[in-house]
């Protein structure tokens, strides 16, 4: 592996964060930029997605205010083939539905494709994850919970 290499597997993991992270703070123009025009997304075994517009207004219209949501990426195996790449990763996540009175809390394995554009700036082609658990605990279930802070609401 030489410097190269090692300089793409750096952006290649700074654009998965990006994602993660403009999916949590819910930055829906940021979120956008980080797939390619004709981008694909697979959200577990019902959820396709094609084009960054079907794929931002699902986590838009499906993430608002009352979902406070924390994504962590990590372990990544990524494979480089000039301008493109794929990449595999573990995922913790949780959710607090707020309204509803639920806490999620799962795990899953992303599996993505990697494109750079003609400008240099690697982007998603495809993501997708197949969930290995899901669970969900009623607030009603554990009376001490207790929401201390949200910045969306």
């Amino acid at each position: 592996m030489d410097a190269a290499d090692l300089v793409t597997y750096r952006e290649l993991e700074e654009l998965k964060y990006r994602y993660t992270r403009a999916l949590d703070h819910k930055d829906w123009d940021l979120f956008a930029s980080c797939f390619t025009e004709d981008a694909t997304a697979t959200y577990g075994e019902r959820l396709e997605f094609t084009g960054p517009d079907e794929i931002v207004a699902f986590m838009r219209e499906n993430l608002g205010p009352n979902m406070i949501t924390v994504h962590q990426v990590h372990h990544p195996e990524l494979t480089l083939d000039g301008d493109t790449a794929t990449g595999t990763w573990s995922l913790m996540d949780r959710v607090i539905m707020t309204e509803l009175g639920f806490l999620l809390d799962g795990a899953s394995t992303y599996q993505d494709r990697y494109q750079r554009g003609a400008d240099g700036v690697w982007r998603i082609a495809h993501t997708g994850y197949e969930r290995i658990y899901e669970q969900m605990i009623s607030f009603d279930d554990v009376p001490s919970f207790k929401l201390t802070a949200n910045k969306f609401a």
